[in-house]
């Protein structure tokens, strides 16, 4: 039996793990030059705001849901750190290599609540939320090595 106040909390990060990868993802197409990139963070940062409510709903019932729209700090951090590496002409490859890492945590996050406690019912969603996550991941990861190819 899944702990309530447990699985309340790995929501609430899941949440807050979406949150960030919605503004991060969005932020990160303002910034880079290649469309079918611009088109994909576009996308997938549509798709973070959908996780982020399908999330929130199913820790709605369970209890309190976090409050916060935008993410948290880590998050803003992660952001402002990636746009400097922009700013100082990492250009599409450093944003690239900075969405890829805030991935990185994304998979974490969900990994943690794929192997947490959960109530049955919640635990399909989470499932394909995280394969989602694994393949938002696997297409930055692929796409750095093509750039990494094309300019060697």
């Amino acid at each position: 039996m899944a702990d309530s106040k447990g699985s309340l909390e790995t929501l609430n990060n899941l949440i807050q793990t979406c949150r960030n990868g919605q503004t991060g993802y969005l932020h990160a197409a303002t910034k880079i030059k290649d469309p079918q990139l611009k088109a994909f963070f576009d996308e997938q940062s549509r798709e973070r705001a959908r996780f982020a409510v399908e999330l929130t709903e199913e820790a709605k019932k369970l209890g309190k849901v976090a409050s916060g729209k935008m993410g948290t700090v880590t998050g803003l951090l992660h952001r402002a750190w990636f746009e400097l590496k922009a700013d100082i002409g990492g250009g599409d490859m450093g944003i690239v290599r900075s969405v890829k890492m805030g991935e990185s945590r994304a998979q974490n996050a969900y990994e943690q609540a794929v192997s947490s406690s959960l109530p049955d019912d919640v635990k399909p969603v989470i499932a394909r939320q995280y394969e989602s996550v694994k393949a938002a991941y696997d297409h930055v990861r692929n796409y750095k090595g093509k750039v990494v190819a094309r300019s060697a």
